[in-house]
């Protein structure tokens, strides 16, 4: 089973709950913690908001709660400016992958 999630490229309040849905989907699909980190690929992301990163903060905390390793692949430069703007510089650094840092 695939550990790779994509985010949409609008990650916006009006895309929030059908991400979360399809996230929440996707995270059932990892019955016990994963071998290796869960995955989320931000390069298609084209529009994003404060919301958007909301619903990543809380699933990081969600995740971490669990123990389950995850991190950030490929940010487009949406996403990193978004998170610039936000105050979310350290928190992508944390959990940017090692060839993405």
């Amino acid at each position: 089973m695939s550990h790779d999630f994509t985010l949409p490229a609008e990650l916006t309040i009006y895309s929030a709950a059908e991400t979360r849905g399809a996230l929440l989907g996707w995270l059932a699909g990892h019955g016990g913690e994963p071998t290796e980190p869960l995955t989320l690929a931000a390069h298609g992301v084209e529009e994003v908001d404060g919301a958007g990163l909301q619903l990543l903060c809380a699933l990081s905390l969600s995740l971490e709660r669990k123990h389950w390793a995850w991190q950030l692949v490929a940010p487009s430069a949406a996403f990193t400016t978004a998170c610039r703007s936000l105050g979310l510089t350290e928190w992508l650094a944390q959990h940017l992958a090692a060839e993405a840092a």
